[in-house]
């Protein structure tokens, strides 16, 4: 089995925020005819998916961003799973609009969400994807908590539909996999490097 867990804040407040890109990823793939309904289970909205053959456990923590470390760890404690099987998925704001950046592990970067995750896993060693919500032009708390731009919504419902397509191709094939293909195509489609 394989973890998803995307990052953002409970509530309707903040549905469609920049900041929960990670939700709207694991929404997207719960969306399928293969997933079952969300329940509320470890601080957390959890769902299961079988896509192409492998199980996905998607998890939504209930217990905002910046304390989404807590539910990481008990679904990881409960299913004894490794940090190798899990994938968080997160709003980067020094990635461009809709870009995708895969890494099979790092530091947060400045992310509390996945600043927390650290904390309580002990440590840098799960992937995660990351989704560019662009720079704040001013405040940044106020950047990632406000809604897309209408000018901008394409482009993010695209980056989270491919952003969907990563995570099963992750769970398939593995990071080194879905680095090399998903990374490359930003590249491609006129992004920097981001390998």
């Amino acid at each position: 089995m394989k973890v998803v867990v995307g990052l953002g804040n409970p509530g309707a407040r903040y549905q469609r925020t920049r900041h929960n890109v990670g939700f709207d990823v694991v929404d997207s793939l719960a969306a399928s005819p293969h997933a079952g309904r969300f329940q509320s289970r470890f601080q957390a909205q959890v769902a299961e998916v079988l896509e192409d053959g492998e199980k996905l456990f998607l998890v939504k923590p209930e217990t905002f961003m910046n304390l989404s470390g807590r539910s990481v760890r008990q679904v990881m404690d409960f299913f004894q799973v490794e940090a190798t099987d899990l994938l968080v998925v997160c709003d980067d704001i020094s990635l461009p609009l809709g870009k995708l950046r895969i890494r099979a592990k790092g530091t947060h970067g400045g992310h509390n969400g996945l600043r927390d995750i650290q904390n309580h896993l002990g440590g840098v060693e799960y992937a995660r994807l990351r989704i560019g919500v662009d720079a704040p032009r001013d405040d940044a708390i106020d950047h990632v908590l406000g809604r897309f731009r209408p000018a901008e919504r394409a482009a993010i419902d695209d980056a989270v539909a491919l952003a969907a397509q990563a995570v099963v191709f992750w769970a398939r094939q593995g990071v080194e996999a879905v680095m090399n293909k998903y990374n490359a195509e930003a590249k491609d489609k006129g992004g920097k490097n981001l390998n």
